[in-house]
């Protein structure tokens, strides 16, 4: 089953089901979704670009729900952070720290990086090779740990 299908299952189940917040965001995949779409001439997205997509729309709600605190106002700072753990369920399950730091060594040695000059090198590697399945935040903080 697709991303859209499944998005389509999710929504038809949030609707008899009233669940008004959730339904929202799972709107806004579909929208995000359809757009993609029909940018790309009218087929199918591949899945590489529907994680793409997942993650910038989670990284929008989470940005705007840090905006929303800010400015003291947590209702609907929440509103956000709900809709950006809906959308973050249909992603990939995320790598995490422990998880990702001998796979970044390994990265590390097969590039020959030797200090922090050559992290842009670690980081092309290790962006390429964990997307979709580790944040790129994440990727680049560990791979400073490991070469200072």
């Amino acid at each position: 089953m697709s991303l859209t299908e499944k998005i389509n299952e999710d929504i038809k189940k949030a609707m008899l089901a009233r669940e008004k917040d959730k339904l929202e965001a799972l709107r806004a995949v579909k929208s995000a979704l359809l757009l993609a779409m029909t940018s790309e001439g009218g087929g199918e997205v591949n899945e590489e670009t529907e994680i793409k997509l997942l993650q910038k729309l989670v990284k929008q709600r989470r940005e705007t729900a840090t905006i929303y605190a800010g400015q003291n106002r947590p209702d609907l700072a929440e509103v956000e952070n709900f809709q950006a753990e809906i959308i973050s369920a249909y992603l990939p399950a995320q790598l995490g720290e422990e998880e990702l730091k001998p796979l970044i060594s390994e990265i590390i040695s097969e590039t020959g990086a030797s200090g922090i000059k050559d992290m842009g090198k670690v980081m092309a590697a290790a962006s390429a090779k964990f997307a979709g399945k580790a944040d790129n935040k994440t990727i680049s903080n560990i791979v400073k740990q490991l070469l200072s």
